[in-house]
């Protein structure tokens, strides 16, 4: 059975297919409403390709923002959250399906197995960790989907610019460098996914 997974999915990948995005981003209101707006343009973007959403879960923040324009536009959300967090993170209620997990690693594991490629919005610890848990798992070739940044209102240019040092330093080889996807538009940034794959 998970080797005709993995078969299904390497087919779906090679012929051009994103059927669905995991997007990691922010759970929390922000005053700077380029976040805000992105999110929305993303989601409505997903709809429109017919790209599912993976994300999760959140009811709150640009993750409620995000998932509400994926629905807005009848598009499908797929939400994966922790039993945990529950309490203080309730899960959106309108969800095409939602997942519970019982730990972080499954819940990112999940989301993994779910996805088609990676976006990562803008954030705070727990998105960066989620971007660089998939880069590094990128890197190391346990996947080969794309890992993208939206890059709005110039939110990642300083993580950049420190992982352009890391390569100058030697530490992160022009080809990791290379492998991120940026753009600061989102159907953009979508193309650029489609492209990879």
């Amino acid at each position: 059975m998970l080797k005709h997974m993995i078969l299904l999915e390497v087919i779906a990948l090679e012929r051009g297919i994103m059927r669905s995005v995991a997007v990691f981003l922010g759970a929390k209101d922000v005053k700077n409403l380029a976040y805000k707006d992105a999110a929305v343009e993303l989601g409505e973007a997903l709809a429109s390709k017919e790209i599912t959403l993976v994300y999760g879960g959140s009811n709150t923040g640009l993750m409620r923002t995000l998932a509400d324009a994926v629905l807005n536009a009848n598009g499908k959300v797929i939400g994966v959250s922790v039993d945990a967090l529950a309490h203080h993170e309730a899960p959106h209620d309108q969800l095409t399906e939602l997942h519970i997990t019982a730990n972080m690693h499954e819940r990112k594991s999940k989301m993994a197995k779910l996805a088609d490629g990676f976006i990562s919005m803008a954030g705070g610890i727990g998105t960066l960790e989620e971007f660089f848990e998939v880069y590094t798992w990128a890197r190391l070739g346990f996947h080969q989907k794309p890992v993208a940044l939206l890059n709005t209102d110039h939110y990642f240019d300083h993580m950049l610019q420190f992982l352009d040092h890391a390569k100058d330093e030697g530490f992160v080889d022009l080809q990791a460098r290379n492998q991120i996807i940026v753009n600061k538009d989102p159907n953009d940034l979508l193309h650029q996914m489609l492209q990879s794959v």
